[in-house]
């Protein structure tokens, strides 16, 4: 897993300074700089144009991770990637042409309580297109084992981007109506760069020549691309609904609170974008002994990493909404609800990568079809009686219903499970942790330095004892070899 564990760290560091500068913007800065109706239509066009983008990749940047390795010569391999780039487009101008045929019927739809979000409609089909191209560039590389540079721009690059504008907008050198434009603009940015980036690695020969095994990719796409709206919308379509229910500025007072128990992903994220096309190579090959070693160290690894996040968000809620505007505050279970759905994700390891990329995915694509209806009827039927505590009590239930069945799939179909000793050590260190930490404080009115202390103090304890009962291999090693570099 040497691969893996190095571009896996500087996936996770760049992801993380991602998720930082994110909370800077997200903490701070917005509530700050924008009133908190703006807030909510940052927030709603971000999140809608985040459910859409499915839509228009139609899954084939899924498609060429699990494609790319299983053919052999050059010319296939271009027209595979000839497929990923006109496929989006079509489909964009398809989905297009309908937006503006009925840009009217869209304009009325919100009309009323959240008119703001009328002059900006346009935004969500731009920011969903730019987007998808986006993963299909980044997909690209990832074939060519190359995912450092993509995580970067997926995770800091508009980030900053957004950081810099809320300067600007503070500094009164744009309003807030040229802050969403340009917002909308560092997407479309973005995806340039990404192409630029992914040509520069290998540029494909262009050809009109369809790819082989034609249908076999279009059944994949269409059925990933199901398989990744599914996932978008179990995490996005509370905002959404939220929307739809209540004044917009509950949209973002609810997007703080998601985005705080967002952080435990980022370990998974990273990791997935390189265990995710030798996952695909295992498949392929069907080498099955590498394959469940992978499942399990991944499993180790993540759940490690994301444990500690994990702990430290717990342990720290209560002091973390002491220095956030009163107006955004909501209670501390939305924040521990939702980490708790990401720690389980991080505990699957690379489970999501061996469904999509074997050929049992179908039945797991239906499973999810269910649970987007499930989701969609407790979002109904929860937030009018909860108001937003009622959308997180949905995702809650949505999320760990449908990973619990992802778990249980893989073990009967492959008879594999992630699970070892480790697998318990590692979760008995975390409860220990959070109960005797939840509950106590330094007595300083200061929260950040309170933050601060508390979570210097958790994480020593915490990676000596992963250190010395050397909880991830793969981690150790890591450890041991940085300090060995370090000597030297």
């Amino acid at each position: 897993m040497g691969i893996v564990a190095k571009q896996s760290l500087n996936n996770l560091i760049s992801t993380y300074l991602g998720f930082g500068i994110g909370a800077l913007n997200v903490l701070i800065l917005y509530p700050k700089f924008l009133t908190v109706e703006y807030y909510g239509l940052v927030t709603f066009l971000l999140s809608a144009g985040n459910l859409f983008w499915p839509f228009m990749a139609v899954g084939v940047h899924n498609t060429i991770v699990k494609f790319y390795s299983g053919f052999i010569s050059t010319s296939d391999k271009d027209k595979l990637l000839n497929f990923a780039l006109v496929l989006p487009m079509l489909l964009g101008l398809f989905l297009g042409g309908l937006g503006f045929l009925f840009y009217d019927l869209l304009l009325y739809y919100f009309e009323g309580e959240n008119n703001l979000v009328q002059p900006y409609v346009w935004g969500i089909f731009v920011i969903a297109i730019t987007t998808a191209y986006f993963e299909v560039f980044f997909a690209w590389a990832k074939v060519q084992y190359k995912s450092v540079f993509g995580t970067i721009m997926r995770e800091l690059f508009h980030r900053i981007a957004i950081t810099i504008l809320l300067v600007l907008l503070f500094s009164e050198f744009i309003d807030v109506n040229q802050f969403i434009y340009l917002l909308i603009g560092v997407f479309v940015l973005r995806a340039m760069v990404m192409f630029g980036y992914a040509i520069k690695l290998y540029r494909p020969r262009f050809s009109l020549l369809l790819p082989p095994r034609l249908k076999e990719l279009l059944n994949y796409s269409f059925l990933i691309f199901i398989a990744g709206t599914v996932a978008v919308a179990l995490f996005d379509l509370d905002k959404v609904m939220i929307e739809y229910f209540m004044p917009i500025e509950n949209v973002s007072i609810y997007g703080i609170a998601i985005y705080i128990a967002t952080v435990i992903a980022v370990p998974s994220k990273a990791m997935h974008q390189i265990t995710n096309p030798i996952t695909a190579k295992y498949l392929n090959h069907d080498d099955k002994e590498p394959l469940k070693d992978l499942y399990i160290r991944s499993s180790n690894t993540l759940f490690l990493i994301s444990g500690l996040v994990f702990v430290l968000i717990v342990t720290n809620v209560n002091m973390l909404y002491a220095i956030i505007p009163e107006d955004y505050r909501v209670g501390v279970s939305i924040v521990l609800l939702i980490s708790f759905v990401k720690l389980s994700d991080n505990i699957l390891g690379n489970n999501n990568s061996i469904i999509f990329n074997s050929k049992y995915y179908k039945t797991v694509l239906a499973a999810g079809l269910v649970l987007v209806g499930v989701a969609f009827t407790l979002n109904i039927w929860l937030i009018p009686l909860y108001g937003i505590y009622g959308a997180a009590y949905a995702t809650f239930c949505a999320f760990l219903i449908y990973n619990c069945f992802k778990l249980l799939f893989v073990n009967f179909t492959f008879g594999i499970h992630p699970f070892n000793r480790k697998s318990l050590y590692i979760f008995i260190v975390i409860t220990l942790l959070i109960f005797s930490f939840y509950f106590w404080d330094f007595s300083t009115d200061q929260a950040i330095l309170n933050i601060i202390l508390k979570s210097i103090i958790l994480s020593l304890i915490y990676l000596i004892i992963s250190i010395k009962a050397n909880l991830s291999k793969d981690l150790v090693n890591l450890f041991q070899n940085l300090m060995k570099k370090k000597n030297l």
